[in-house]
């Protein structure tokens, strides 16, 4: 009896009661799937995507809302709908221009805490005294924006089940109340709060220091109005070692965990942000997930949004985010060797049209900064010539160009030995190191069509790549090739180095793709998995060895559109991890990759 008290004293003490909530759940679905839903909110009336005038979809029709009552607790609830941050104010009296159709909506009184403006207080569907020059309106915090509307950024919801399960149950003897501000100003000038508050248990909070429940019965927590939604799933992951993630809800569960310091559930959040970051075409999400990462001191996920819009540079240069760039995120990306461009003058060029735009809000130092960490000495020579003629920002900062160009002159005229002697000369200086170029001639490409064709007719026909046979009817040797074969292979030739005086100094290389066994024993080499990359040098590079060191990359481009792996070669070999084997640093639906040969010789 008595191990049998013991044993139930246990087990209530890991049981779990949370004050009005039935489910952990939360789910984000994609705008862009369907047509509109009840309930459903969009701006109008605005040139950004981050303000207008609210317009509420029900019974089939679109429809405005009244500004009676309208305030910062309503628009943070439209905010936040729209998957922003929150909201920076709410515009009254048809802002955004008069609407059309019904309005549905008026005297609207909400918390600030609700998911949806339909679930707030209201008259009813369409009982209004209202005419629409009293269209309400909002302005969403775009510059903090991660949760972001899937029409801006082709977002799917797809759910991660991180699973680590134990029982749940009732009981508790510890308060959490959780507050956040609205941003409403109370008759006594502060901010006026919402809270709830959620019952636990000592015992299982302890694990987590930074509760502090050995001093105290109840604590407050504050958290920001977007994430206090998610605060209960974050309480039941410490008890149960479960949660349903969505791209609504990761951001707020990594800050969660980070604040409380349960590690785990932060290390695995910071994992799937690399699943969420190829989805946004816009490149808002890995702008603001690094500006977030900057602020809360995690190196990893920094890292993680800077390799991806590294590795992605022109098509980052392409998108709505990349004028909105801070300094520091620009300089941080040009100070990177493993920035993919077609070439350095792109870059240069890339960089002046952002400080174009971006006018007198950059200071000149800062401009000549950046400048300054172009590689002059890698832009091709023919387009260093003409920089003082084309460049919209060379009589602004004549020194910087002046002395560059002159160190990138030098570089293409003057022998390694010459140059190595010389003490302005410093090889390990990052100007003198070339970066992932994929202009010709530097790279070449095998296109996923390719492969999947040549691959599937050599599966289905039984083809090596080249067999090798003897027929003794005839006494006669033969050699039989796949027709495919050729699909999988490309040939193409680079100057030894970048330097000029190396131009006529060329180089003939050879690129396949092996699929099979069979592919890898007819070239003489070993292969560990498939699909596995060779790129390799047809004429000697003896000569060369003890002045120019090849640093090779595979770049492997998801379906034409985004980079999601860079890898090096090892014995001219590059074995290619999958989606379901090693996994990629960004996932790719389906494996279907085009292959970039890159060559980047530097000197040692």
């Amino acid at each position: 009896m008595l191990a049998n008290g013991i044993t139930l004293s246990l087990w209530l003490l890991l049981l779990l009661h949370i004050s009005g909530t039935d489910s952990m759940k939360f789910s984000l679905f994609s705008e862009s799937s369907r047509g509109a839903k009840e309930g459903e909110v969009r701006l109008a009336g605005s040139k950004t995507s981050s303000e207008g005038r609210v317009e509420i979809y029900h019974d089939g029709t679109w429809g405005t809302v009244c500004d009676d009552g309208w305030d910062l607790a309503e628009a943070q609830v439209v905010c936040r709908q729209l998957r922003f941050l929150g909201a920076k104010s709410a515009v009254n009296g048809g802002t955004y221009g008069e609407g059309s159709g019904p309005i549905w909506l008026d005297e609207v009184n909400c918390n600030g805490t609700e998911s949806d403006l339909s679930t707030c207080v209201f008259k009813d569907w369409a009982v209004t005294d209202c005419t629409h020059k009293e269209d309400a309106g909002v302005v969403c915090k775009s510059s903090e924006r991660f949760l972001l509307k899937d029409t801006d950024m082709n977002i799917s919801d797809t759910g991660y089940m991180l699973d680590h399960s134990l029982a749940l149950g009732d009981g508790c003897d510890f308060q959490i109340v959780v507050q956040s501000t609205t941003g409403n100003k109370q008759l006594d000038g502060t901010l006026e709060t919402v809270q709830t508050t959620i019952c636990a248990h000592k015992m299982i909070l302890s694990r987590f220091p930074l509760f502090n429940t050995s001093e105290e019965n109840t604590i407050s927590v504050h958290v920001s109005l977007s994430c206090q939604p998610y605060f209960t799933s974050f309480i039941r992951y410490i008890y149960t070692r479960k949660a349903d993630v969505t791209f609504s809800s990761a951001q707020c569960l990594h800050q969660m965990a980070s604040k409380f310091g349960v590690k785990q559930l932060m290390e695995d959040t910071g994992r799937l942000f690399s699943k969420f970051l190829p989805q946004d075409v816009t490149f808002h999400t890995p702008v603001s997930l690094y500006e977030y990462s900057v602020e809360t001191g995690d190196f990893l996920l920094k890292e993680n949004c800077l390799q991806y819009m590294a590795w992605n540079y022109q098509n980052l240069t392409q998108s709505p985010a990349w004028s909105h760039l801070s300094v520091k995120l620009l300089g941080a990306l040009l100070s990177r060797s493993d920035l993919v461009v077609s070439d350095e003058y792109f870059l240069l060029v890339s960089l002046e049209e952002w400080i174009s735009q971006r006018g007198n809000l950059i200071s000149l130092e800062s401009q000549a900064d950046l400048l300054k960490l172009i590689r002059f000495p890698m832009i091709p020579a023919e387009k260093l010539y003409e920089l003082q003629f084309n460049s919209t920002l060379y009589n602004a900062h004549q020194d910087v160009y002046g002395s560059n160009i002159l160190k990138a002159f030098q570089f293409n005229v003057l022998l390694f030995s010459t140059l190595k002697n010389n003490p302005v000369f410093k090889k390990d200086e990052d100007d003198y190191q070339a970066r992932i170029y994929t202009a010709t001639p530097w790279a070449a490409t095998i296109d996923r069509s390719a492969v999947k064709q040549s691959s599937g007719s050599q599966s289905r026909r039984n083809y090596p790549a080249i067999n090798y046979g003897y027929d003794y009817r005839y006494n006669y040797r033969y050699t039989t090739v796949s027709p495919y074969r050729h699909l999988r292979q490309k040939s193409f030739s680079t100057p030894v180095h970048n330097s000029l005086i190396f131009k006529t100094n060329v180089i003939q290389w050879e690129a396949n793709i092996f699929m099979s066994q069979s592919d890898c024993s007819n070239r003489g080499v070993r292969c560990e998995s498939f699909p596995t990359a060779r790129l390799t040098a047809q004429n000697s590079l003896r000569q060369y060895q003890s002045s120019i060191r090849f640093s090779n990359q595979l770049l492997l481009r998801c379906q034409g559109k985004y980079i999601c792996q860079v890898q090096d070669f090892k014995n001219d070999l590059s074995h290619i991890s999958t989606n379901g084997s090693q996994g990629l640093p960004y996932p790719c639906p389906d494996g279907q990759y085009d292959y970039q040969f890159v060559v980047i010789p530097n000197y040692i």
